[in-house]
């Protein structure tokens, strides 16, 4: 058994997906599996992957099927100790696996995390994963920094679990939510060793109906914690959480387009949905707190959305 299983799924990459995984396979942890997934790439990713010859690497070539079904297979395929993502546009400072994974030992963690470092065009930000030793499974679902790939997973505690087929935006949200409802013992190293590259042509900066993914991750988030018999203990979390991601995340994405009929569609959409699922979400002592977040969440209405859409079309005007 490898120590750790690096998944890295790619679709069209070519120009980042060296650096990728050289900073993968030159990691200071050398005992690993590198289980890369070509999805249907059209550029010369597939022939990039290739060209190594470095008997850590394992090569998955399919038909285009999404990332999330990549990922499945990635994890289908894993036998480490210890599963950890990459994004093949992405990469690594080369001690972050093996300070993580001797962290994750010694105290027995099920999830480790480490700080991100965002990189725009013209500047670098490091932004904290929001994860301590002592944080909770209700404090993951309120502040942990969302993303699935600055982190490490005990591979027997998500080895059956699946990212939802079709959905290809926020799909390591739905995720991540139900490694949350597992996870006993939780740390994290507060150093950015995950840089996050930020393209230009991304969904987060682009108008794509896929947006609504968004939405639907957030349904299938409450789904699930009501088919593991979780929901009650958790209500308040998963309200707050279906609030922001519909409030927040979505109409931030949905103000990327110009067509004001599709925003104001977007914004119809999103009310009813919240609504629908939680009238009284107002009442939520999480949107109670006062701070600047919670209170657009209590106050949302189509007047504060429009505000958001027209900073937005200056933005990219």
């Amino acid at each position: 058994m490898k120590k750790l299983s690096v998944i890295i799924p790619c679709y069209n990459t070519e120009k980042y997906i060296k650096k990728c995984l050289d900073s993968v396979l030159n990691s200071t942890l050398k005992d690993i599996e590198v289980i890369v997934i070509n999805d249907g790439s059209k550029d010369s990713t597939l022939d990039i992957i290739k060209s190594y010859k470095d008997k850590r690497l394992i090569i998955i070539d399919k038909k285009n099927d999404g990332v999330a079904m990549a990922r499945n297979d990635g994890i289908k395929k894993a036998t480490g100790e210890y599963i950890t993502f990459i994004d093949s546009d992405d990469y690594i400072e080369s001690t972050m696996y093996e300070e993580m994974y001797n962290k994750a030992k010694e105290l027995d963690l099920d999830m480790i995390a480490c700080d991100i470092n965002i990189i725009y065009p013209d500047k670098e930000v490091v932004v904290s994963s929001n994860i301590t030793d002592s944080t909770t499974n209700k404090d993951l679902m309120i502040d942990a920094y969302a993303a699935m790939w600055n982190k490490l997973y005990k591979r027997e505690m998500i080895k059956d679990l699946k990212f939802s087929k079709g959905i290809n935006l926020c799909e390591d949200v739905e995720f991540l939510y139900k490694v949350y409802s597992r996870v006993k013992r939780v740390g994290s190293i507060n150093k950015p060793f995950y840089n996050y590259i930020q393209r230009p042509n991304s969904l987060t900066y682009v108008y794509d109906d896929k947006i609504y993914h968004t939405i639907t991750v957030a349904d299938n988030i409450i789904d699930y914690y009501k088919s593991i018999n979780m929901y009650d203990e958790y209500k308040d979390e998963l309200e707050y959480t279906y609030v922001r991601y519909c409030y927040g995340t979505f109409i931030k994405r949905l103000a990327k387009t110009k067509d004001k009929k599709k925003f104001n569609e977007g914004i119809k959409f999103a009310q009813n949905k919240v609504l629908s699922k939680f009238p009284d979400y107002k009442k939520n002592k999480y949107i109670n707190n006062k701070s600047g977040k919670s209170m657009y969440f209590k106050h949302f209405n189509k007047f504060i959305a429009n505000i958001i859409y027209y900073k937005e079309k200056n933005q990219l005007n």
